[in-house]
């Protein structure tokens, strides 16, 4: 069993060996964990009772019910009936200038009374082990926020061509090294799924209310923190957490165009995106594909094959080391098309469309 706090492969926090302390509910919280939920009657039950079930450090679960039309609120106070560290915070209306999981978030944070905030996304499941070996790293590393990105669960076609890219991307073209030795802004990254802030810090900064216009909030608060000299890092989190975004191919497709509003999908960074990946990734396969049909010479070829083998290298180390399923390996030059293809639609949409839809909401596009 590896020391408490210690860095297990890929940068993650190891699990606590800890057990939890008799009487340890009836202590301050040193975490809160803040959970905003908008008809969320499906995973809300499961989410809360894995959160209830975090050992190694005193806790509080908070759900901030946005408003919601289905049972969510209702199954919160049921488990909350039996669990005095359950709480259900009403969401107040949506202020102007404000996406609705930012104002939920600072709405969680306001009533929160732990030292470390502990955001987590209703399908997000917490390991036992994955609040207290977060807070000790953050401690341990003086990291006013880290970050990690679950192990995503996924059964569908859709969801095998779309969410490794999150990982893909943050791990491949995220330089870690770089991002740990440096307080640049640009260099922030985060996954909104699963994000602990130091609570004095975030207050300090401003929290989710310095980004409340936007709807990548990972990204945007751990630059935001940057920006005010505050440490970020972020590790795997493939033994901290579990997540399953989305179902169906409508839900992947709508989901990561939200999120390409304010990500790649811009006149300056998505050609530069684009002929990176497209070159690394799709042109190999491609030209493999034309040597099959004597359209290539050899040479050609040859070249193509180390480069096609590098990629799917790349993509199988990766997908390894986040737990992923294995299926999702061959298929990904089809999945960085997939990716190129969903920001591109969402750039030249752009003007047209004026505005993102999310969870029954409409936000203008900034600049657009």
């Amino acid at each position: 069993m590896q020391e408490r706090g210690a860095v297990a492969a890929h940068g993650a926090p190891s699990p606590t060996s800890e057990s939890h302390q008799p009487g340890a509910d009836n202590e301050a919280p040193r975490v809160s964990i803040l959970i905003p939920a908008r008809d969320e009657a499906a995973t809300i039950a499961h989410t809360v009772r894995a959160a209830l079930a975090s050992m190694g450090v005193a806790i509080e679960v908070l759900v901030g019910d946005d408003h919601s039309t289905d049972a969510t609120a209702a199954i919160v106070r049921d488990i909350a009936a039996t669990d005095p560290r359950l709480r259900l915070v009403a969401i107040p209306p949506l202020a102007e200038g404000w996406t609705g999981k930012n104002h939920a978030c600072a709405v969680l944070a306001g009533a929160a009374r732990g030292a470390h905030l502990l955001f987590i996304d209703a399908d997000v499941t917490l390991a036992p082990a994955a609040a207290a070996a977060l807070a000790a790293y953050a401690v341990r590393t003086e990291s006013a926020l880290v970050s990690a990105v679950p192990r995503q669960r996924m059964g569908t076609l859709g969801e095998w061509l779309t969410v490794p890219m999150i990982g893909f991307l943050l791990v491949g073209y995220l330089p870690v090294p770089m991002m740990r030795a440096s307080l640049r802004a640009s260099l922030g990254a985060a996954c909104g799924q699963l994000v602990l802030v130091d609570r004095a810090v975030y207050a300090a900064t401003g929290g989710h209310g310095a980004i409340r216009g936007f709807l990548h909030d990972g990204v945007l608060l751990a630059r935001t923190l940057r920006g005010a000299g505050h440490r970020t890092d972020l590790v795997a989190g493939h033994a901290l957490a579990t997540c399953r975004m989305y179902r169906t191919w409508r839900e992947c497709w709508a989901g990561f165009s939200k999120n390409a509003h304010e990500g790649m999908a811009t006149p300056r960074a998505l050609p530069v995106w684009t002929g990176l990946l497209f070159t690394a990734h799709i042109l190999p396969g491609l030209l493999l594909v034309l040597f099959g049909f004597g359209f290539v010479a050899p040479g050609a070829a040859a070249l193509a094959l180390v480069a096609f083998l590098l990629s799917l290298g790349t993509r199988a180390a990766i997908t390894r080391a986040m737990r992923e399923p294995l299926v999702t390996i061959p298929l990904h030059p089809v999945a960085v098309a997939v990716a190129l293809a969903i920001q591109w639609n969402v750039l030249l949409r752009r003007k047209a469309a004026g505005a993102a839809v999310w969870k029954g909401r409409s936000y203008p596009l900034n600049g657009a």
